[in-house]
């Protein structure tokens, strides 16, 4: 397999310089780190270890310990990051990452490169067949591409894991846990696939090679098609029009869409009004007749020590909720009214905070006593001021102020919506 690895990686032309291996400590990992440290001075490249130390188990101390001292003994950077929070396996693979970037960043690596093998990608169509994928996602896992400062490079796809030379490395016993989907995928029905058609994990990865070449071929058809240009959008069929819209989405990878989130784009593309649609994950779509445009709301903040001013129209994510100043929002929960187009500012409760309710002025915390407001929705609250005086705390309660505005001249418009 050495020469192989060595003969693939350079026909590839893989690597520029600095190189982050990404490594459990399993034999995938393992492997991968001892080939490259063994070919670096071929590959013309310098090595950094990185581990992620999810704490799920008792082995995890261990493994931590003895990867610091591989990356001693073979004089490479060694990083190290320990998973906190709910653990969940997308909760996982998010932290490790977002790490993973973070130092490729600092540290000015070029690459991250992990142990993705062919037996993964079999294991990974199955699975998003299982679940229902759209087609587009049963193609083959790319052997580059795009990644923080520079790319995310798997140079095992072409390899199984039956040639892995048996090096020291670490059983992670949470592999044999069904309880993990990719575990049954792998160790129940790929086993059970192959009494039928022993070459299942082939067919898998021809399937997602094939799906690649389809929609590389689409890419080159469409490429001088502007997708956001309605009027050039609008006179394509409506299976281009789909592969466009499944084209641009990609810019977005961290917006997935369900099968009937994008139906429902399709069917605001198709509309000849204005709107302001709320995705998910804090995408907005905005159309107007002549195009439209897919974005993340800003700014964004989760803690309720920050304050957002809002200056002028548009939409804006704070906490759990989703604001927009002057465009509706369709389902909106709450809507404050002001008299006046001065800045609105969103922020937490501060000493002394006052608010005018049903003709009586108190302060905020008389109110949530007299109301009998649990401590952690009073900590949480979120109040709405303009011009120093407060005109709703959200989900809570909306004051005087707002109402004599509505019944009087409206100068802007506030509509609330808690995320999805």
């Amino acid at each position: 397999m050495k020469k192989n690895f060595l003969k693939v990686t350079q026909k590839g032309h893989f690597f520029d310089k600095k190189v982050l291996v990404a490594v459990s400590g399993g034999l995938d990992s393992m492997n991968l780190f001892h080939l490259l440290y063994e070919y670096s001075k071929e590959l013309g490249i310098e090595l950094g270890l990185a581990h992620v130390n999810h704490g799920q188990r008792e082995e995890s101390v261990t493994e931590e310990k003895y990867l610091k001292q591989l990356a001693k003994d073979c004089e490479v950077p060694f990083y190290l990051s320990r998973f906190e929070g709910i653990f969940s396996e997308e909760a996982a693979r998010k932290w490790r990452y977002t790490f993973f970037a973070e130092v490729m960043e600092k540290e000015g690596y070029t690459a991250l490169v992990t142990a993705h093998h062919a037996d993964d990608q079999a294991e990974t169509v199955l699975m998003r067949l299982i679940r229902g994928s759209r087609l587009r996602h049963l193609s083959a896992i790319k052997s580059i591409q795009p990644f923080a400062s520079g790319e995310l490079i798997r140079p095992l796809l072409s390899f199984h894991k039956t040639e892995f030379e048996d090096l020291f490395h670490f059983e992670d016993s949470s592999n044999t846990d069904l309880g993990y989907f990719r575990n049954r995928v792998r160790n129940n029905y790929i086993p059970q696939l192959k009494q039928e058609n022993p070459k299942i994990d082939v067919a898998l990865n021809h399937l997602a090679d094939d799906t690649n070449y389809i929609y590389q071929a689409l890419r080159d058809l469409t490429k001088d098609i502007s997708t956001t240009d309605l009027v050039s959008f609008q006179q394509q069929t409506p299976a281009v029009q789909r592969v466009l819209v499944e084209e641009y989405l990609d810019n977005f990878p961290d917006l997935q869409l369900s099968r009937s989130q994008f139906e429902q784009l399709i069917h605001i593309l198709h509309s000849n009004k204005n709107y302001y649609h709320i995705l998910k994950n804090d995408y907005v779509l905005e159309k107007n007749y002549q195009n439209f445009r897919i974005y993340k709301i800003g700014p964004e903040t989760y803690s309720q020590q920050k304050k957002i001013v809002i200056k002028s129209e548009g939409i804006f994510s704070y906490d759990s909720y989703i604001f927009s100043l002057n465009y509706p929002l369709k389902d909106a929960d709450w809507v404050i009214y002001f008299p006046t187009d001065e800045p609105i500012l969103l922020r937490g409760r501060q000493a002394g905070d006052t608010i005018l309710v049903n003709g009586i002025t108190k302060k905020l915390r008389r109110w949530f006593i007299d109301h009998k407001i649990p401590q952690k929705i009073r900590q949480e609250a979120i109040i709405i001021e303009q011009s120093d005086k407060i005109y709703g705390i959200v989900k809570l309660v909306t004051s005087d102020l707002s109402k004599f505005a509505k019944n009087d001249i409206i100068k802007a418009t506030l509509y609330i919506k808690m995320k999805e």
